[in-house]
């Protein structure tokens, strides 16, 4: 296979035997759930249903806070018990809807006699990206971007190709892997539907070569759509970031501070596309994802479908719960996942994974002074100087941090994956950046106070 990727990054150990062979199975209905109001990048939503309601499955129960938000809606049948502050997942409290099943999981009238049935081809572009706002599609891959807005380029702006990121470069995650083989048709479909919103003339579809079985279902797949391809990449992490897939798969650099539609060019995973797909084609909102639960500390490891809000404790019960050894519990893999501090948090649209580890892995490492190495910097696919922005982050230096572009830092953690020093690069990094952007939308405030 002619095997393309990027510069630099790193080659973690994969830990994909736990689920890859593991079809998905359906996680039992939840008694109760908890949907946060802000599951997406952009405006948080605002609550249309009030204490006592009764909703059904589907039902609107947020509203977008502005264009670039996304709807939320019920994901199962029941009655509003709170909408109040609980465990967020990404860290923190956050303001919550949380629904008691009546164990019905009505849905509700859509309107249609039958909304299955649909001549997609004869739809607009402007009717399938409805379809998909109507829906609350966001990016299924960890950033939640909503994405009725990324299929909206501004005038000036044309998409001539779509890649579909199926890397899932992240240690110990299948769930992109097994989507792909096990709803093939749905995530073609996605793809060609996303191709029509946007206007593209062509679309690639990235697959890291150690998913064989998945390249070669999808090549079959799409024999009758030339305008479509499947392009093999080499095994290497951070493979599925938009800028790396980008370079990977068409050898166009993405400027620093841009975006992919700079380069004529958008991204989305392969669980976006099967939402789209659901969205035009069965009218189904995002009620669900598919989520690897996996890792040593986990009894059974799997691939669970399971509805949003669900609590994270309800998915380890069905796979047989935590080991007595289980140390930590992630939301995402190893590299840019998020420790959790409680099982009570639930799953939302960016829970791709729930990695549970053992004491073995996690153990305390001791922080060393730098050594000025340059391991940092030689796997950094920014071509960033991590260790630098680091120490400037560390010693309050927003304007030298801002300089040397600590707001393009991707955070994918290769720098602190390979350090010898054990030194937090990544932790530090990020703090930097929310200050240094903080400081930004304060100067923008201020600039605009001054113009009126």
């Amino acid at each position: 296979m002619n095997l393309r990727t990027f510069k630099k990054g790193v080659r973690p150990s994969e830990f994909k035997e736990f689920t890859d062979g593991k079809s998905i199975e359906i996680l039992p209905l939840p008694n109760e759930v908890f949907i946060p109001v802000q599951q997406h990048i952009g405006a948080p939503c605002k609550p249309v249903v009030e204490k006592g309601m009764d909703v059904k499955t589907g039902q609107i129960i947020a509203t977008a806070g502005g264009f670039v938000s996304s709807l939320i809606h019920a994901t199962i049948s029941g009655k509003v018990k709170a909408i109040e502050s609980f465990p967020h997942p990404l860290g923190g409290q956050g303001l919550m809807i949380q629904i008691v099943s009546d164990g019905k999981d009505e849905w509700i009238d859509t309107g249609e006699d039958n909304p299955k049935v649909r001549d997609w081809e004869k739809l607009s572009k402007d009717e399938i990206i409805t379809a998909i706002q109507n829906a609350g599609i966001v990016g299924m891959g960890g950033a939640a971007f909503p994405l009725h807005v990324k299929l909206s380029p501004p005038k000036g702006k044309t998409i001539d190709t779509f890649i579909l990121n199926g890397c899932e470069c992240e240690p110990f995650l299948t769930a992109d892997h097994r989507m792909m083989l096990e709803q093939t048709d749905d995530v073609v479909l996605g793809v060609r539907l996303i191709m029509k919103a946007l206007g593209a003339e062509k679309a690639i579809i990235g697959i890291e070569a150690n998913k064989p079985d998945a390249i070669e279902k999808i090549t079959k797949a799409i024999v009758p759509f030339p305008n479509i391809t499947v392009q093999p990449l080499k095994v290497k992490y951070p493979q599925g970031a938009e800028k790396m897939l980008i370079k990977a798969a068409l050898d166009r650099n993405v400027p620093a501070g841009g975006l992919p539609m700079d380069v004529n060019v958008v991204v989305n995973n392969v669980g976006t596309a099967i939402a789209v797909t659901d969205a035009v084609m069965r009218k189904r909102p995002v009620i669900e994802r598919v989520v690897t639960v996996t890792g040593k500390g986990i009894r059974e490891p799997k691939n669970v479908l399971a509805r949003i809000g669900t609590p994270f404790q309800n998915l380890i019960d069905f796979c047989g719960g935590l080991t007595e050894d289980a140390a930590k519990v992630l939301m995402g893999g190893p590299m840019m996942g998020v420790t959790q501090h409680t099982l009570a948090v639930p799953v939302i649209k960016a829970t791709s994974g729930i990695v549970c580890l053992t004491f073995e892995s996690v153990v305390e490492k001791t922080e060393y002074p730098c050594i000025q190495c340059g391991a940092c910097i030689r796997v950094c696919p920014m071509d960033l100087m991590p260790t630098r922005l680091a120490r400037f982050a560390q010693n309050c230096k927003w304007d030298e941090a801002e300089k040397f572009g600590i707001v393009n830092c991707i955070e994918c953690g290769s720098c602190a994956f390979v350090c010898p020093s054990n030194i937090p690069l990544v932790q530090r990094i990020r703090i930097g950046k929310l200050k240094v952007n903080e400081i930004r939308r304060k100067q923008k405030t201020a600039e605009k106070v001054e113009s009126i």
